[in-house]
């Protein structure tokens, strides 16, 4: 699909179909959409009043324009009250507009929406984000692909002329968040650990990045035996991914980039029951998802901050010699943990993974993981949870999700609670009491990290949405590509 800037105006322009955006209750039409009617003989002002249009965000409607018009059919798309127009609602809109206009079997595609907060080029790499992510469907794993659906050939964006550098952007942020949605998406048996450590490789080789993939040996002599009691029931091997970016020249700082890589998850011998969604454990490698989406934006945006991105990845199995309730692991920083719960295994893995992190030197360690259902039931599928003792590097996440449209909250880190881990045998247990579950798993991972500036995302709600969502359709999202490429970059 071509997508152009272009300054042709709404009244000039030509296409299949022309998507122009209309404010909440500033439906009356002025300056250019009046000459746009008369040029569409009043086209558009009936499709308004007939579906009583009021330009309430989220809404859309098209209709075909009678024969003799330069535009084949009129599409409208709500943007909300003027004074709360974000660079998050354009996204939406353009989604909209790009959705609409593939079911009603246009090729060209024209849309006309005004610029937010007189910021061209941030308005301009909005609208390709939702398009290109709006567009994107995943038909790997279809034996019969619908060919039959019209695919858009051109989006046209009118009045922003000169914003091909933003339109790239959007373009290659999009790709690392497909790239996750087709990992977090795809099923067990296609992604393992040895496949993910395959997809590094190919960025590596692809960007021009530094790559080293640990063998379970060599975990072992590094003593990451948090991580190895995880991966041990299985008959696939673990494989601990460090993907390095560096930029040219002294890089302004340097940060650490963990994701969660459990790429199916049985509960262990605390096995998911009946209810538990085992069917969607696949799912439980989306902050390892979101890793290496992040790394393949990044390696293409280039920025001058170097990156390493971390994943401990394993399946969570069953067999004879599967870690048991009981059982005492002794993580890479000599802590002691005693196993009451072998569903509790992803923070094993980021334990080890967080304290090699830190070994690296640098300045901020950020993790992603779908790490509880208690984050679940407290913020809902929508938000991610925010923990981090660190209130510069807690800001600077909460503004980068600001700008991506990616939803989390700061959650506390209430100390007291770390009681609950407290273990008679060994230094702490891996679970507490059911209350409070997703703090006591993060104050967990907080015992890995000495020093440095750290926080911690609870991804388990939004990595995957059951109904159609925006530009996120339906399915893997993608979720936390943006907001740690917008992090890095700022």
């Amino acid at each position: 699909m071509d997508l152009r800037a272009i300054n042709t105006s709404c009244v000039e322009w030509s296409g299949d179909a022309l998507a122009v955006g209309l404010f909440e209750d500033q439906v009356e039409l002025a300056g250019d959409l009046v000459a746009l009617d008369d040029k569409l003989f009043g086209t558009l002002k009936e499709l308004i009043a007939e579906v009583d249009f009021k330009g309430k965000e989220g809404s859309s409607a098209a209709t075909r324009v009678g024969s003799g018009s330069s535009i084949r059919k009129i599409i409208v798309v709500g943007l909300g009250k003027p004074d709360s127009l974000k660079l998050e609602g354009l996204r939406r809109a353009a989604a909209a507009a790009a959705k609409l206009a593939r079911k009603e079997k246009c090729k060209i595609l024209g849309i006309s929406f005004p610029v937010c907060n007189a910021d061209a080029e941030a308005t301009t790499q909005a609208i390709a984000e939702g398009v290109e992510l709006a567009l994107y469907q995943d038909t790997r794993f279809k034996s019969e692909p619908d060919d039959k659906v019209t695919k858009l050939e051109r989006i046209d964006l009118l009045g922003l002329a000169g914003q091909e550098a933003a339109i790239a952007r959007a373009r290659q942020i999009a790709s690392g968040v497909i790239l996750a949605r087709e990992l977090v998406a795809a099923p067990a048996n296609i992604v393992t650990p040895i496949t993910l450590a395959d997809t590094a490789l190919a960025i590596a080789h692809d960007y021009g990045l530094e790559v080293h993939i640990l063998e379970r040996d060599e975990c072992e002599k590094l003593g990451m035996g948090a991580f190895l009691g995880v991966a041990q029931a299985s008959d696939l091997p673990p494989k601990f991914i460090h993907l390095i970016y560096k930029p040219e020249g002294t890089p302004r700082r340097k940060v650490a980039i963990i994701g969660k890589g459990v790429t199916f998850d049985s509960g262990g011998l605390n096995i998911k029951g009946a209810g538990s969604g085992i069917e969607m454990m696949k799912t439980d490698m989306g902050g390892a998802g979101a890793t290496l989406g992040a790394a393949k934006a990044i390696a293409q945006l280039k920025p001058d901050v170097e990156v390493h991105f971390i994943s401990a990845v394993a399946e969570n199995m069953i067999s004879g010699g599967a870690v048991r309730p009981g059982d005492i692991l002794t993580a890479s920083n000599g802590k002691t943990i005693e196993i009451n719960n072998t569903d509790a295994e992803g923070r094993l893995t980021l334990a080890d993974a967080l304290v090699f992190a830190e070994k690296l030197g640098v300045d901020a360690i950020v993790d992603l993981a779908t790490l509880t259902g208690a984050c679940v039931v407290a913020l809902g599928d929508d938000i991610a949870g925010l923990w981090s003792p660190n209130d510069a590097l807690a800001t600077e996440l909460a503004q980068a999700a600001e700008g991506s449209g990616e939803k989390i909250w700061r959650m506390p880190m209430e100390e007291k609670y770390f009681d609950g881990l407290k273990s008679v045998v060994a230094d702490m247990k891996n679970t507490g009491p059911r209350m409070g579950g997703a703090i006591t798993a993060a104050l967990f991972l907080k015992q890995f990290v000495k020093d440095t500036a750290w926080a911690h995302l609870d991804v388990a709600g939004p990595v995957w949405v059951d109904k159609e969502n925006g530009y996120n359709g339906v399915g893997a999202t993608g979720y936390g590509v943006r907001t740690l490429v917008n992090w890095v970059l700022n």
